[in-house]
């Protein structure tokens, strides 16, 4: 194996190596967005199940404050391109466990491309591997 060769597959691994960041953070935030996604219903199933309608609303910071919510039945939710609806409490559960279905989907695509993604860079680095060693090799014969 040359030198070109070898620096060629350097240049791949760099590459891939540079896809599976963008896709470790794909699945971050795919994560991210199904824990707030179970957060959500868990709140609008207690909104519902409070009997006097206070629940806990958390304002940031790991800080919350008591608030009665006035009409627990009313959502708005945010369905995409800053377009917000109202619908029914039970809609909008409905809605946030169809987007849990498709992140988890959305999610176990990614970590396959990301399992196939490493699976090249393997190879990649085991060919460089036996292209290094067989550099030395012919180094000590001459």
């Amino acid at each position: 194996m040359d030198q070109r060769e070898l620096m060629t597959l350097q240049h791949y691994l760099k590459e891939y190596g540079q896809q599976a960041e963008i896709f470790v953070s794909q699945l971050e935030m795919l994560e991210n967005g199904r824990m707030e996604a179970l957060a959500a219903i868990e709140a609008l199933e207690a909104m519902v199940a409070a009997e006097d309608g206070t629940v806990l609303l958390q304002i940031g910071g790991g800080t919350s404050v008591r608030a009665r919510i006035l009409d627990p039945e009313k959502i708005l939710i945010a369905i995409g391109a800053e377009v917000v609806v109202e619908r029914s409490n039970k809609e909008a559960v409905d809605y946030l466990k169809e987007r849990l279905i498709e992140m988890e989907a959305s999610q176990k695509k990614v970590a396959e491309t990301l399992d196939r993604l490493r699976a090249q860079m393997n190879e990649i680095n085991k060919r460089l591997e036996s292209g290094y060693q067989q550099s030395v090799a012919e180094e000590n014969q001459e």
